[in-house]
Protein backbone atom coordinates (compact mmCIF):
# COMPACT_ATOMS: atom_id res chain seq x y z
CA UNK A 1 0.00 0.00 0.00
CA UNK A 2 1.73 3.23 -1.04
CA UNK A 3 1.43 6.76 -0.12
CA UNK A 4 0.72 8.14 -3.46
CA UNK A 5 -2.94 5.84 -3.25
CA UNK A 6 -3.94 8.19 -0.61
CA UNK A 7 -2.37 11.50 -1.05
CA UNK A 8 -5.28 13.21 -2.86
CA UNK A 9 -7.62 12.30 -0.78
CA UNK A 10 -5.61 12.75 2.86
CA UNK A 11 -3.55 15.68 2.65
CA UNK A 12 -4.93 19.13 2.21
CA UNK A 13 -1.33 20.44 0.41
CA UNK A 14 1.92 19.12 -0.60
CA UNK A 15 3.66 20.63 2.40
CA UNK A 16 1.41 18.73 4.69
CA UNK A 17 1.93 15.46 3.08
CA UNK A 18 6.23 16.57 3.09
CA UNK A 19 5.45 17.43 6.95
CA UNK A 20 4.25 14.05 7.43
CA UNK A 21 7.14 12.26 6.24
CA UNK A 22 9.57 13.91 7.26
CA UNK A 23 8.26 13.07 11.36
CA UNK A 24 7.98 9.84 9.85
CA UNK A 25 11.05 9.28 8.66
CA UNK A 26 12.67 11.02 11.91
CA UNK A 27 11.11 8.63 13.59
CA UNK A 28 12.38 5.57 11.90
CA UNK A 29 15.59 6.87 11.81
CA UNK A 30 15.98 6.59 15.81
CA UNK A 31 18.31 3.47 16.50
CA UNK A 32 16.04 2.84 19.73
CA UNK A 33 12.61 5.06 19.95
CA UNK A 34 11.37 5.67 23.69
CA UNK A 35 9.45 7.53 25.16
CA UNK A 36 10.78 10.04 27.62
CA UNK A 37 8.88 11.85 30.21
CA UNK A 38 5.07 12.45 28.90
CA UNK A 39 4.66 16.18 28.30
CA UNK A 40 1.17 15.48 26.98
CA UNK A 41 -1.35 12.68 27.20
CA UNK A 42 -4.68 13.19 25.13
CA UNK A 43 -7.54 10.28 25.77
CA UNK A 44 -9.96 10.56 22.53
CA UNK A 45 -13.14 8.19 22.80
CA UNK A 46 -13.63 5.60 20.20
CA UNK A 47 -16.47 3.76 18.50
CA UNK A 48 -16.05 0.61 16.15
CA UNK A 49 -11.90 0.93 15.53
CA UNK A 50 -12.87 5.00 14.83
CA UNK A 51 -12.31 8.34 16.76
CA UNK A 52 -15.56 10.00 15.81
CA UNK A 53 -14.30 13.39 16.95
CA UNK A 54 -11.07 13.51 14.93
CA UNK A 55 -11.15 16.23 13.03
CA UNK A 56 -12.18 18.26 16.24
CA UNK A 57 -9.64 16.50 18.18
CA UNK A 58 -6.67 17.68 15.81
CA UNK A 59 -8.02 21.45 15.80
CA UNK A 60 -7.78 21.21 19.21
CA UNK A 61 -4.04 19.27 19.43
CA UNK A 62 -2.97 21.99 17.00
CA UNK A 63 -4.08 24.81 20.02
CA UNK A 64 -1.86 22.64 22.62
CA UNK A 65 1.68 23.01 23.31
CA UNK A 66 4.84 21.18 24.60
CA UNK A 67 7.56 23.03 26.45
CA UNK A 68 6.01 26.47 25.54
CA UNK A 69 5.74 26.04 22.10
CA UNK A 70 3.04 24.36 19.01
CA UNK A 71 2.89 21.36 17.93
CA UNK A 72 5.11 20.91 14.69
CA UNK A 73 2.94 20.24 11.47
CA UNK A 74 4.76 16.87 11.23
CA UNK A 75 3.04 15.40 14.21
CA UNK A 76 -0.66 16.77 13.56
CA UNK A 77 -0.32 14.84 10.06
CA UNK A 78 1.19 11.95 12.02
CA UNK A 79 -1.59 11.62 14.58
CA UNK A 80 -4.52 12.21 11.87
CA UNK A 81 -3.11 9.45 9.43
CA UNK A 82 -1.71 7.50 11.87
CA UNK A 83 -5.72 7.28 13.22
CA UNK A 84 -7.02 6.99 10.26
CA UNK A 85 -4.94 3.80 8.77
CA UNK A 86 -3.65 2.06 11.13
CA UNK A 87 -7.03 1.96 14.11
CA UNK A 88 -9.29 0.23 11.81
CA UNK A 89 -6.60 -2.71 11.31
CA UNK A 90 -5.44 -2.83 14.99
CA UNK A 91 -6.42 -6.39 16.65
CA UNK A 92 -7.24 -4.85 20.63
CA UNK A 93 -9.53 -6.01 22.85
CA UNK A 94 -11.92 -3.35 23.02
CA UNK A 95 -12.93 -1.71 19.53
CA UNK A 96 -14.70 0.66 21.35
CA UNK A 97 -12.20 1.66 23.68
CA UNK A 98 -9.49 4.39 24.32
CA UNK A 99 -7.12 6.11 22.01
CA UNK A 100 -4.21 7.26 23.95
CA UNK A 101 -1.65 9.84 22.18
CA UNK A 102 1.66 10.37 24.09
CA UNK A 103 3.52 13.09 23.29
CA UNK A 104 7.17 13.09 25.51
CA UNK A 105 9.41 15.81 26.59
CA UNK A 106 11.27 15.89 23.45
CA UNK A 107 8.14 15.54 20.71
CA UNK A 108 8.61 11.88 20.47
CA UNK A 109 5.28 10.60 19.80
CA UNK A 110 2.93 7.18 20.23
CA UNK A 111 -0.57 5.66 20.08
CA UNK A 112 -1.63 2.77 22.24
CA UNK A 113 -5.16 1.84 22.99
CA UNK A 114 -6.97 1.06 26.19
CA UNK A 115 -10.24 0.07 27.69
CA UNK A 116 -13.02 2.00 28.28
CA UNK A 117 -14.35 2.32 31.54
CA UNK A 118 -17.37 4.83 32.63
CA UNK A 119 -17.16 7.55 35.88
CA UNK A 120 -17.53 5.96 38.69
CA UNK A 121 -18.40 9.06 40.65
CA UNK A 122 -20.38 11.88 39.11
CA UNK A 123 -21.45 13.43 41.89
CA UNK A 124 -21.17 17.41 41.14
CA UNK A 125 -18.26 17.29 43.74
CA UNK A 126 -16.11 14.87 41.69
CA UNK A 127 -17.16 16.49 38.33
CA UNK A 128 -15.95 19.79 39.53
CA UNK A 129 -12.58 17.71 40.67
CA UNK A 130 -12.04 16.39 37.41
CA UNK A 131 -12.39 19.20 36.08
CA UNK A 132 -9.85 21.21 38.37
CA UNK A 133 -7.38 18.64 37.58
CA UNK A 134 -7.88 19.23 33.44
CA UNK A 135 -7.62 23.21 34.17
CA UNK A 136 -4.50 22.27 35.93
CA UNK A 137 -3.07 21.11 32.84
CA UNK A 138 -4.08 23.72 30.55
CA UNK A 139 -1.58 26.02 32.19
CA UNK A 140 0.81 23.60 30.61
CA UNK A 141 -0.58 22.84 27.33
CA UNK A 142 -2.70 25.50 26.94
CA UNK A 143 -6.36 23.37 26.47
CA UNK A 144 -8.10 21.45 29.24
CA UNK A 145 -9.05 17.50 27.69
CA UNK A 146 -12.89 18.51 30.38
CA UNK A 147 -14.60 20.99 30.96
CA UNK A 148 -17.26 22.04 33.72
CA UNK A 149 -20.45 23.30 32.50
CA UNK A 150 -23.56 24.64 33.62
CA UNK A 151 -27.23 25.51 32.49
CA UNK A 152 -28.84 27.80 34.42
CA UNK A 153 -32.45 29.57 32.86
CA UNK A 154 -31.51 27.41 29.68
CA UNK A 155 -28.28 29.00 29.31
CA UNK A 156 -25.36 27.17 28.65
CA UNK A 157 -22.49 28.18 30.51
CA UNK A 158 -18.49 27.36 29.84
CA UNK A 159 -16.25 26.65 32.23
CA UNK A 160 -14.27 28.83 29.79
CA UNK A 161 -13.27 32.01 29.06
CA UNK A 162 -13.50 33.86 26.05
CA UNK A 163 -10.79 33.39 23.83
CA UNK A 164 -9.78 30.21 25.36
CA UNK A 165 -9.42 27.04 22.92
CA UNK A 166 -11.48 24.34 23.61
CA UNK A 167 -10.94 20.47 23.46
CA UNK A 168 -12.81 18.92 20.42
CA UNK A 169 -15.63 17.53 22.62
CA UNK A 170 -16.18 21.15 24.50
CA UNK A 171 -16.39 23.01 20.69
CA UNK A 172 -19.32 19.79 19.77
CA UNK A 173 -21.46 20.75 22.60
CA UNK A 174 -20.90 24.31 22.14
CA UNK A 175 -22.35 24.10 18.61
CA UNK A 176 -24.90 21.68 19.93
CA UNK A 177 -26.35 23.80 22.22
CA UNK A 178 -26.50 26.88 19.80
CA UNK A 179 -28.08 24.89 16.97
CA UNK A 180 -31.05 24.48 19.62
CA UNK A 181 -31.17 27.98 19.85
CA UNK A 182 -29.75 27.97 23.25
CA UNK A 183 -27.67 30.76 24.87
CA UNK A 184 -24.35 29.89 25.26
CA UNK A 185 -22.00 31.88 27.37
CA UNK A 186 -17.94 31.62 28.38
CA UNK A 187 -18.56 32.32 31.75
CA UNK A 188 -14.89 30.93 32.96
CA UNK A 189 -14.04 27.93 35.96
CA UNK A 190 -14.56 29.49 39.01
CA UNK A 191 -17.96 31.03 37.83
CA UNK A 192 -18.93 27.77 36.50
CA UNK A 193 -17.06 25.85 39.61
CA UNK A 194 -19.55 28.11 42.21
CA UNK A 195 -22.74 27.88 40.03
CA UNK A 196 -26.18 26.57 40.23
CA UNK A 197 -28.74 24.76 38.39
CA UNK A 198 -27.66 21.67 36.13
CA UNK A 199 -23.80 20.75 36.20
CA UNK A 200 -22.29 18.89 33.23
CA UNK A 201 -18.92 17.44 32.55
CA UNK A 202 -17.57 17.76 28.77
CA UNK A 203 -15.30 15.01 28.10
CA UNK A 204 -12.76 13.93 24.99
CA UNK A 205 -12.93 10.85 26.70
CA UNK A 206 -16.46 10.24 28.84
CA UNK A 207 -18.28 12.75 26.47
CA UNK A 208 -21.01 14.64 28.10
CA UNK A 209 -21.62 13.40 31.51
CA UNK A 210 -24.19 15.27 34.04
CA UNK A 211 -23.94 15.55 37.51
CA UNK A 212 -25.55 12.98 39.75
CA UNK A 213 -28.04 15.08 40.87
CA UNK A 214 -29.58 16.33 37.46
CA UNK A 215 -33.01 14.94 38.75
CA UNK A 216 -33.49 17.41 41.60
CA UNK A 217 -32.78 20.32 38.99
CA UNK A 218 -35.53 22.22 36.68
CA UNK A 219 -37.04 20.17 33.75
CA UNK A 220 -36.11 22.96 31.44
CA UNK A 221 -32.80 23.06 32.50
CA UNK A 222 -32.23 19.24 32.87
CA UNK A 223 -33.63 18.79 29.73
CA UNK A 224 -30.93 20.70 27.80
CA UNK A 225 -28.29 18.52 29.86
CA UNK A 226 -29.60 15.30 28.49
CA UNK A 227 -30.28 16.86 25.08
CA UNK A 228 -26.70 17.69 25.33
CA UNK A 229 -25.47 13.96 26.13
CA UNK A 230 -27.63 12.26 23.93
CA UNK A 231 -26.46 14.18 20.91
CA UNK A 232 -22.90 13.23 21.44
CA UNK A 233 -23.36 9.65 23.06
CA UNK A 234 -25.16 8.77 19.51
CA UNK A 235 -21.62 9.76 17.93
CA UNK A 236 -20.51 6.35 20.06
CA UNK A 237 -23.41 4.33 19.75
Amino acid sequence: MTMGAFEDDIFSSPEEQRAYEEFCAAQERAEEFRLDRPALVCRWRMAGRRVPLLNRHIRALAQRTVNGSALPTGVLSWAKQHVEWSLAEGDYPDPDGVLMLVIDVNGNAAMTVGAYEPLADTSREALRARAAEAHGEQAGTGVAPELLCAVLDGTLYLGAGEGESLCGAATLVEQLASTEGHRVVRAGADAVRDAAGAVLLVSDEHGVVPASELASVDGEDAGLVRSLAQGVSKLFA
